[in-house]
């Protein structure tokens, strides 16, 4: 039987090196908790927060972050295979060497991140506002971005194809320097207004 905490607070605690497995936690506070290799499976954090946390080097399998937020929370090194981020929200956070494998980013607030070189190849990132992200050198091969808000991002040298952008992310998002596909490139084209023969 999953193990549920709700409202708990857990800001400052020293939580390092722990495996937790099957476990939910609802509205809890991990503000500035040390979170350094947590190892997470099957777990769910619904609307949590992760305020100056640091979950550097943690590994999370088939865990839920749904509605949570990171504000200046460090992630570096930090692996998430087969989860969700569902409508969670990351201001300012360390991301250098973040992995993501098979992860759900729908919704997913990431506006200004820095994602340089960042692997995000296949992982669904629908609706995602990615505002004033630095996606330079990234791998979006086969990426789901419909509905992404892609204003003012910066894609020079990133791989895009196969991506699925909708037309508005087209015509808001500077792809100039982005290696793209064929489709995108017509489908580029034709949201700016030519007509492809």
């Amino acid at each position: 039987m999953d193990i549920i905490e709700a409202d708990e607070d857990y800001g400052d605690a020293v939580l390092a090196g722990q495996r937790w497995e099957g476990r939910s936690f609802v509205r809890c506070d991990f503000t500035e908790a040390d979170l350094r290799g947590l190892v997470t499976s099957g777990c769910s954090f619904t609307e949590c927060t992760f305020d100056r946390a640091d979950l550097g080097g943690s590994a999370h399998t088939a865990t839920a972050f749904r509605s949570c937020r990171f504000d200046r929370a460090v992630l570096a090194s930090a692996s998430f295979r087969s989860c969700t981020l569902l409508g969670s929200t990351f201001v300012d956070c360390g991301l250098r060497g973040l992995a993501l494998e098979e992860t759900d980013l729908t919704l997913v607030g990431l506006s200004r991140a820095l994602l340089r070189k960042a692997s995000l190849r296949g992982l669904r990132l629908r609706e995602a506002n990615l505002e004033g992200a630095d996606l330079r050198d990234a791998d979006l091969r086969d990426a789901d971005l419909t509905g992404a808000r892609l204003r003012e991002c910066r894609f020079e040298g990133a791989d895009l194809r196969g991506a699925r952008v909708g037309a508005d992310g087209l015509v808001a998002a500077d792809l100039r320097g982005a290696r793209v596909d064929l489709a995108t490139a017509v489908a580029f084209a034709a949201a700016h207004g030519l007509r492809v023969d």
